[in-house]
C-alpha cells in the first residue's frame, strides 16, 4: 500500500518539502540559492595552479609561489619534516613527485603525523610531531588571520572554483532533483542556445511521436506544458537569429563582450514586436564575423520593417550599404570633425568628394595590401590546446610575421589567444602571475624576449593618466621648463612642473583640476577647481614659460599643435610624432585617460611602443584592435601594425575586419561554428590561401572582398570601336 502526503511530507523518515513555485529554481532567490555559494556556483579559493605555477622547481626552491616572498625558517622545516615522512627529496622538482606525495603537500597527511625541528627567532632548537594539514589549508588560514594587506596579496593566488556543495548548479539539491525529459534546471541552462532549442523543440514535438519512439512528454503533459514551450522556443529564436546560438544559457554577464550584451539586448526587442519605437544602437557589430553580422542585418531589418525606425552608430561597410540613409560626421576627428560632410543615401554618399567615407566605399582611396607575404622566421607551437571549446589542437605561431587568427564568433579565438597563448608566455617571459587554460605545451618561447598584450583598456583609472604622462613625453617636456631662464633663476627642478607632487601644483585641487563634489545618492559632480581655474598648477609655477606658453598650456595642446611648437626637441617630437602616426594628432596632450575610447587608449599604447627602442623579439597582442574604428583609421593601425611587424617583431591579431584580414602574412583560421561546434584549425596560409578553402566562411567572405579588391584596383581599359574612331 503506498501512503501519499497533501504537505509532501514523507511518514517514514518525516522529510518534507515545500509546495514547487517559480522562486524555488531562482538562484537568485533564498528559497532556491545553495546556502554555501549564495547562488554565486563558485566560491574564491586557492588555485593549484597559481599556488604552484611552475611544477619544475622543489619545495626548497619556491615550488609555493605565495612563500617566495617572506622565507620562513618554520615553514621550511615543516616542508623538510614532511618530505621525509613522505620519503622524497625537498630538493626534488614537484613535478618529478608521486600522486601521492602531491596529494599530501596539496590537502595533507590525514592521520599521519610528521616530525618537524627548527630554531626559532630566540635561537632556541624546537623538536616537536603534527599533522600536516596542506598547502592549501594552510594559505587559507593565513588568509582569515592575517592582515588586509597579506590578504590582498594573498587574493593573487585565489581563483573562483565550483561550489563543492551544490558543484556549480547554483541551486539547492530539492529544485535539481526535479526533471523534466530526465533532465534539472541547471542541466538545461548549461546547453548552448543552439542545443537547448533541439531540446525544447523535441518536447514540443513528443506528443505526435507515434509507437516506439522515444516519448517525451505524454499527451495531457504535452498540453500543458505547449504554452509555456512557444514562449520558450520564440525567445531561443531571437538569440539564434543574431548569432548567439553558441553562448550556454547560464553564461554569466560578466563574461559577455560588449557586442554580445548587446545583441541580446536586441533579441529582447524583438520578442517585444513594438511598433514605432525608435532603436538607437552603437556599433553592434563588435565582435561579429561577416557570417554573424549577415544575421544582425537581416534582424535589423526585420525591426524596421515591423514599423520601427533604427538608427545605428556604426564603421562596418555591410551595415553602411544596407542603411536607407547616412548621415556622415566628419571631415576630421576631434576638433577637426563635428559636422555633417554628407547625408543621403548611398548613392549621395558616395558621389560627394568631401565625405572620406564615401571615397573608400567607392573605390577613390583604399588600403592598399602587402604583395610581398613576409616568410616565418620561426615559430612558437601551443600543443594540445582543449580549454573550453578547443578539441585538443595543436596551432603554430609563425614568428616575424603579421598573423591573423580568425574564425565566426564563439570558435575559440580568444580562448586559444589570450587564456592559452598569452597567459602562458606572460608567466614563462614576463614572469607574471598567471593562470592559463588547459594544454599540454608550448614550445619555441625561447625565441622570443618580450610579450606585451595591446588591449583597448583605459591607459589610467584616473584623470591624472593622460597621453603626455603615458608615452613618457611628460618627462622631457618638464626637463626642458627647468632649462628655461625663469625656471634657473627660482632654482625650479623637474618636479615642479609635475602636477603629482607637492611644490608646482595647485594644493586646492591637488593637482586634478576639478574638485569632486560628493552628492550621495546621486552621481557626483565634478567642478572646475576655483583657486587654478582648472590649470592644475600654482601662479608661480604658471609664471615659468616656453615660446610664451606656460605648462598647463603645453598641457592643453593638440599633439599636432605641440609637435609645431616642439619640433625642434628631438626627445619631444620624436614621440608625439609617433602619436601622430597613429591617427591620434587630434587628443590634448593632457586630456583626461579617462575620456579616451577604447580604441584611442588602445592606438596611445601603440604609439608608446613605436617610441621604443626595438629589439626584434616582440610578441604582440591584440584583440580585435578595428573595433570602433573607421575605414580611414584602420588604414593607419594596419600601417602601425606593419611597423612593429618590419622591426623583426611578432603581431599576433584576433580579428575579423576584413581589410586587417587581407593585409596579413598568415591566418590561423578556426571554427567551422561557434560553442561546441567550434575549436577546430579549419585552415591556415596567406591570405589568397585561405580564400580558396571552400570549408571556411573566413574564406569564402575573404575572396568576394579580395575579389572586390581588385575590382576596383584595375584600371578601366576604353576600346576604339571599329570603323568609327570613337571610345565606347
Amino acid at each position: 500500500m503506498l501512503t501519499f502526503s497533501e504537505a509532501f511530507a514523507c511518514p517514514h523518515c518525516n522529510l518534507s518539502f515545500e509546495e514547487l513555485e517559480p522562486r524555488t529554481f531562482s538562484f537568485n532567490s533564498p528559497y532556491g540559492a545553495c546556502p554555501d555559494c549564495l547562488g554565486l556556483g563558485t566560491r574564491s579559493e586557492f588555485d593549484v595552479r597559481l599556488v604552484i605555477p611552475d611544477e619544475r622547481l622543489s619545495l626548497e626552491n619556491g615550488a609555493i609561489a605565495p612563500w617566495r616572498r617572506i622565507p620562513s625558517g618554520y615553514k621550511k622545516a615543516t616542508l623538510r619534516g614532511l618530505a621525509d615522512a613522505l620519503n622524497f627529496d625537498v630538493n626534488t622538482p614537484f613535478e618529478d613527485l608521486t600522486e601521492e606525495q602531491r596529494h599530501a603537500v596539496l590537502y595533507g597527511t590525514g592521520n599521519q603525523k610528521i616530525s618537524v625541528s627548527y630554531t626559532n627567532m630566540h635561537g632556541r632548537r624546537r623538536k616537536y610531531e603534527m599533522a600536516f594539514e596542506g598547502i592549501l589549508a594552510a594559505l587559507t588560514q593565513e588568509y582569515q588571520e592575517n592582515s588586509d594587506a597579506w590578504r590582498e596579496e594573498l587574493q593573487n593566488y585565489m581563483s573562483d572554483q565550483p561550489c563543492l556543495t551544490c558543484g556549480g548548479a547554483r541551486l539547492k539539491p530539492f529544485p535539481l532533483a526535479v526533471t523534466v525529459a530526465g533532465k534539472n534546471i541547471a542541466e538545461v541552462t548549461a546547453l548552448s542556445v543552439g542545443e537547448s532549442s533541439t531540446f525544447f523543440n523535441e518536447l514540443r514535438n513528443s506528443a505526435v511521436f507515434k509507437s516506439g519512439a522515444k516519448v517525451l512528454l505524454n499527451e495531457r503533459q504535452s498540453s500543458i506544458a505547449r504554452p509555456i514551450l512557444k514562449e520558450i522556443d520564440e525567445r531561443l529564436q531571437f538569440l539564434v537569429e543574431v548569432g548567439l546560438d553558441y553562448l550556454s544559457l547560464n553564461r554569466t554577464a560578466n563574461t559577455l563582450a560588449g557586442g554580445e550584451a548587446q545583441r541580446i539586448r536586441l533579441a529582447t526587442q524583438i520578442g517585444s514586436g513594438l511598433v514605432g519605437v525608435l532603436y538607437v544602437l552603437d556599433e553592434p557589430s563588435i565582435g561579429l564575423h561577416q557570417r554573424d553580422n549577415d544575421k544582425l542585418l537581416h534582424t535589423l531589418m526585420r525591426l524596421r520593417d515591423l514599423g520601427n525606425t533604427v538608427i545605428v552608430v556604426e564603421h562596418d561597410e555591410d551595415t553602411i550599404r544596407a542603411a536607407d540613409h547616412i548621415v556622415d560626421i566628419g571631415p576630421g576627428a576631434g576638433e577637426h570633425g563635428g559636422r555633417i560632410v554628407a547625408e543621403g543615401t548611398l548613392d549621395d554618399i558616395l558621389k560627394n568628394k568631401k565625405s572620406i567615407t564615401g571615397q573608400f566605399l567607392s573605390g577613390a582611396q583604399e588600403i592598399p595590401m602587402r604583395r610581398a607575404r613576409r616568410k616565418p622566421q620561426g615559430k612558437i607551437t601551443v600543443r594540445g590546446a582543449r580549454q573550453h571549446n578547443l578539441k585538443n589542437i595543436d596551432v603554430d605561431f609563425p614568428l616575424g610575421c603579421l598573423v591573423c587568427v580568425t574564425g565566426v564568433s564563439g570558435s575559440g579565438k580568444s580562448t586559444l589567444v589570450e587564456d592559452i597563448l598569452h597567459a602562458r608566455l606572460a608567466y614563462e617571459v614576463n614572469r607574471q602571475s598567471t593562470t592559463w587554460g588547459e594544454h599540454d605545451s608550448v614550445d619555441g618561447i625561447q625565441q622570443i624576449d618580450k610579450v606585451i598584450n595591446i588591449d583597448q583598456s583605459p591607459i589610467g583609472r584616473t584623470p591624472r593618466s593622460n597621453p603626455a604622462t603615458y608615452t613618457g613625453a611628460f618627462t622631457p617636456l618638464r626637463e626642458l621648463f627647468t632649462q628655461t631662464r625663469e625656471a634657473k633663476a627660482r632654482g625650479y627642478k623637474p618636479g615642479r612642473f609635475s602636477f603629482n607632487v607637492k611644490g608646482g601644483r595647485c594644493e586646492n585641487c591637488e593637482g586634478d583640476g576639478i574638485i569632486k563634489i560628493e552628492m550621495h545618492f546621486l552621481p557626483d559632480v565634478y567642478v572646475p577647481c576655483e583657486v587654478c581655474g582648472g590649470k592644475r598648477y600654482n601662479r608661480e609655477t604658471l609664471e615659468v614659460k616656453y615660446k610664451g606658453h606656460s605648462i598647463a598650456d603645453v598641457l592643453d595642446m593638440t599633439v599636432e599643435e605641440g609637435l609645431e611648437t616642439f619640433a625642434n626637441i628631438p626627445a619631444i617630437a620624436r614621440k608625439l610624432q609617433t602619436i601622430c602616426d597613429v591617427g591620434l594628432g587630434y587628443i590634448r596632450l593632457g586630456q583626461p585617460a579617462t575620456t579616451l575610447s577604447g580604441g584611442e587608449a588602445q592606438r596611445v599604447k601603440l604609439a608608446s611602443e613605436l617610441s621604443k627602442r626595438p629589439t626584434g623579439h616582440t610578441f604582440y597582442l591584440l584583440d580585435e584592435p578595428s573595433v570602433g574604428l573607421h575605414i580611414a583609421d584602420v588604414k593607419v593601425l594596419i600601417e602601425v601594425l606593419q611597423r612593429l611587424t618590419d622591426q623583426g617583431n611578432t603581431v599576433v591579431v584576433i580579428e575579423h575586419n576584413l581589410d586587417l584580414i587581407a593585409c596579413a602574412d598568415q591566418i590561423i583560421d578556426l571554427g567551422p561554428e561557434g560553442g561546441t561546434g567550434g575549436g577546430q584549425v579549419i585552415a591556415t596560409g596567406t591570405p589568397e590561401e585561405i580564400a580558396k578553402k571552400k570549408n571556411s566562411y573566413t574564406g569564402q567572405y575573404l575572396k568576394k572582398h579580395l575579389a572586390r579588391h581588385q575590382q576596383v584596383k584595375k584600371p578601366v581599359k576604353k576600346k576604339a570601336a571599329k570603323g568609327k574612331g570613337k571610345s565606347l
